[in-house]
């Protein structure tokens, strides 16, 4: 079977059900057995976990009164598509690969990045940020700078 994935916007429509359906996924501690989809006719299908935590996402930011856009995206990226990922601009992301923050392809005459390379940069510059923020807030507390 083959079939095209397309972007689909979901509107938070039914928000007693969705909030009913969060608070269960709340209270439903992280199990070792996967959690099963039940159809309308009966049938039931294990969940891989990757599904089960889009789902997770999905109906949170609906509970919250959120839309929501499941898109499929490609697992390289033009350097295009890598900087609006990581809310930079392309030159400066062009940088980042100069400057070998991250490894890229050249299989004609433009880049591509993988995108779990681009995810795992997000993790550490936010990893970074953290540890500056903390360090900075260490270092006022040490001073006598922050206050009460």
């Amino acid at each position: 079977m083959h079939s095209i994935a397309e972007d689909r916007t979901l509107l938070p429509e039914h928000r007693e059900e969705i909030a009913g359906l969060q608070a269960f996924l709340d209270r439903t501690p992280t199990a070792v057995e996967p959690a099963l989809l039940r159809g309308p006719d009966g049938a039931a299908h294990s969940l891989p976990s990757e599904v089960y935590e889009a789902l997770l996402v999905v109906v949170r930011a609906l509970a919250e009164g959120k839309a929501v856009t499941v898109a499929p995206v490609n697992t390289t990226l033009t350097t295009q598509e890598a900087a609006g990922l990581l809310g930079v601009s392309r030159p400066t992301f062009v940088k980042i690969l100069d400057d070998g923050g991250l490894p890229f392809t050249r299989p004609g005459r433009h880049r591509r990045v993988l995108l779990a390379d681009v995810l795992d940069y997000k993790e550490r510059r936010r990893s970074q940020r953290r540890r500056g923020l903390d360090e900075l807030t260490r270092l006022t507390e040490d001073s006598g700078l922050y206050g009460d």
